[in-house]
């Protein structure tokens, strides 16, 4: 039997959950559809985790009204879902005085979108709070409500409670085709299941031109633009107290230092167009460019502080987000181009859509019952000494530490797979085990055991990220095995 919904999300990622968390408020039958093995795993697994508060958007864009509304949003739903997040505040530094008024325009563009609290400080402010700057920065922008916050966990709280709320998540259902019909749409996916619904949000970023071509739609193209990034050691958690920008030119915010939620932090990211929005390459003209960058605002980052490189790609689809329903295909919702600000956003963007879909006829009835808390998951690694010690008494797993380097103990880990990690990325992004100096080349093993006896699957099937990134390749009756003999003798 066909499955029925009145509204099918496209897009695992932190738009698609936020959506799918505002809309399970409201008597519907709700689906998110994800093509990759966990949530998170496309444009959202390398954002930066900052949460903006709206000073590098036109007043008159959807990405600085959304930003501002969004970084308010965003504190409610990390007290209500139990996210860690911090106000550490930004700084937009110059090094000239003719830079002067280019920072008075950002300021008063801001100003006229309400974000409170902008204050322009000079280098006597700059020598007291960030002592490590370059001495040649002369002034900044400061805008004190920048925050940070775990990306992959706010998506997994978001999508958990959503799901507690009667959401539907179907993990590798990529979707293949859409078919228009009287009462909605079919949508079919590449593991031959179909979908009824009466309505479609198209939120599949780096593939929100490719969903939207599958029902006629020709005026989304995508344009990936990839950055690079790299973390930076624990140890040097504390190189700035805010978040460091320079100032912005026309394609990019610029090569900033980034404190994160987890405690490293992160130079980057470069922006730079691709063909494929696959390229996950790291380069070392990029490394270069960030160090230069990147050593130009604080001087005292050096390469052998890096201890792990990245990239991502940007859904880039001209200036703005795209945020509207179809006219040309009733019950068709189009949420393409979040790009950066799209984390801040994303809770003001799923406000967005529930409005559009209320305008093109879906009523929205509240749930007498509707469970907005979620209870916080206990991390070792942010927790006081007192508190953990309290937390291993009263269950000694936790004191079981798999991973040395980010502190992660077994039952972090059990509990990780038991709210629905399923590969090795989904324990890392969730707990952040393997995330450290050394890579997993500690902890991957155990983890990988701890994966097994949870899902109860031979340690042949536990992936890296999904199917075809299986860890263990059982050779067995290959040309590629060791001899039998040899290979008995192991097994004994």
């Amino acid at each position: 039997m066909t499955p029925a919904f009145d509204v099918l999300i496209i897009g695992g990622g932190v738009t698609g959950a936020a959506i799918a968390r505002e809309l399970s408020q409201y008597k519907l039958s709700l689906a998110l559809l994800e093509k990759e093995a966990e949530l998170a795993f496309g444009v959202s697994k390398s954002n930066s985790g900052i949460i903006h508060p709206g000073t590098q958007n036109p007043a008159d864009s959807l990405k600085g009204k959304l930003c501002v509304e969004g970084n308010r949003l965003v504190r409610q739903l990390a007290m209500e879902l139990g996210v860690h997040f911090v106000e550490v505040g930004e700084l937009i530094v110059i090094f000239h005085e003719q830079d002067r008024p280019a920072l008075l325009r950002i300021k008063e563009e801001a100003e006229h979108l309400g974000v409170s609290g902008l204050e322009l400080v000079d280098r006597t402010w700059l020598q007291t709070h960030e002592p490590l700057l370059n001495s040649d920065i002369v002034a900044a922008l400061f805008a004190p409500t920048a925050g940070i916050i775990s990306p992959y966990r706010f998506v997994y709280a978001l999508s958990e409670n959503a799901q507690r709320n009667g959401v539907e998540i179907y993990l590798e259902h990529k979707v293949t085709g859409i078919k228009k019909h009287s009462s909605g749409f079919l949508v079919r996916t590449e593991n031959q299941v179909a979908f009824q619904t009466r309505y479609v949000i198209n939120a599949a970023g780096l593939y929100a031109d490719e969903i939207a071509r599958l029902i006629g739609i020709q005026n989304i193209e995508i344009h990936p633009r990839k950055g690079e990034e790299y973390l930076l050691d624990k140890k040097q958690e504390h190189l700035t107290r805010h978040l460091i920008f320079p100032l912005p030119d026309k394609t990019s915010k610029g090569i900033l230092i980034i404190k994160t939620s987890d405690g490293n932090p992160m130079i980057g990211p470069t922006a730079e167009p691709v063909e494929s929005k696959e390229d996950l390459t790291t380069t070392e003209a990029g490394l270069n460019k960030i160090l230069i960058s990147a050593q130009k605002l604080l001087p005292t980052i050096s390469k052998e502080d890096i201890i792990a490189y990245f990239a991502g790609v940007r859904p880039v689809s001209g200036n703005d987000f795209i945020i509207r329903h179809e006219a040309a295909v009733p019950g068709f919702m189009q949420v393409a181009g979040i790009q950066s600000p799209g984390l801040t956003a994303a809770p003001a963007i799923a406000k967005m859509v529930g409005k559009l879909l209320q305008e093109q006829g879906l009523k929205l009835k509240k749930k007498r019952i509707f469970h907005k808390q979620r209870q916080a998951s206990p991390h070792l690694f942010n927790l006081p000494l007192a508190q953990a010690n309290r937390l291993i008494h009263r269950n000694p797993a936790f004191g079981d530490i798999v991973c040395r380097c980010e502190m992660v103990s077994a039952q972090e880990i059990r509990e990780a797979v038991q709210q629905g990690a399923r590969t090795l990325d989904g324990i890392k992004f969730r707990t952040r085990a393997q995330a450290g100096r050394c890579h997993g080349g500690f902890c991957t093993t155990r983890i990988m055991k701890i994966l097994a006896e949870e899902l109860n699957l031979p340690l042949t099937e536990v992936t890296k990220r999904g199917p075809g990134s299986e860890i263990i390749m059982d050779c067995r009756g290959t040309k590629f095995c060791a001899p039998t003999s040899e290979r008995d003798a192991n097994e004994k």
